[in-house]
């Protein structure tokens, strides 16, 4: 999705398929810890050979495609077996996705990953329906996650992290020349577009022999 020049800092001042997912993350054994949401979302060994880092918007649709078909092969393939670190990085691009981020990034940080591949299998159901309640559709999601009424307005309403989803954008828009979503940095090298799996994996190998 190429991204709109409309102001993204001015944002600040103005499907049921996925719930298997998340109900398995709610109903782990393991503690679920709520780390600060100005922390990294990642999966992987921080020791993996290649460092991928992904720009992304939750309303993208090719973020999307990239989510559901390629990125089950890359974590099972990739990043379960140690080759990769997968570091998500928020780059909303519209109001609508700037609150799915907040949100998230208010839930656990094992809940993140299926929270989110949730909400891009689900994208037609929350976020492109004409006159969708977004706070109440995104409730639904979050809700299936574990997340209660009161933590969901707070993640809503919280214009300081709102503020640093901005700017951690608007740095790497600067640092990376990214005009498309997603954006994947694979040990510094930038990667525009949402990849094959024979693609991205072909990256990944070439970023290993270095």
């Amino acid at each position: 999705m190429q991204i709109t020049r409309r102001s993204a800092l001015a944002l600040v001042g103005t499907s049921v398929l996925a719930a298997p997912s998340l109900a398995r993350a709610q109903n782990s054994s393991a503690p679920q810890t709520v780390a600060p949401p100005y922390t990294q979302r990642s999966l992987g060994s921080p020791k993996a050979p290649v460092t991928v880092q992904e720009y992304f918007s939750l309303t993208c649709t090719h973020c999307a495609q990239f989510a559901t078909v390629t990125m089950p092969q890359v974590k099972k393939n990739l990043i379960d077996t140690g080759k990769v670190q997968f570091i998500y990085h928020d780059f909303p691009l519209d109001q609508v996705a700037l609150k799915a981020a907040q949100v998230s990034r208010y839930l656990p940080e094992k809940q993140y990953y299926p929270f989110i591949e949730a909400l891009f299998a689900s994208q037609d159901d929350w976020a492109f329906k004409p006159n969708e309640d977004y706070h109440a559709s995104i409730f639904k999601y979050a809700a299936l996650a574990g997340m209660d009424q009161a933590t969901f307005e707070t993640a809503w309403n919280d214009d300081k992290l709102a503020q640093f989803i901005l700017t951690g954008q608007q740095e790497a828009e600067k640092m990376y020349n990214i005009s498309a979503t997603p954006t994947f940095i694979i040990n510094g090298k930038p990667y525009p577009g949402a990849m094959e799996y024979n693609d991205f994996a072909a990256a990944v190998a070439s970023a290993a022999k270095g």
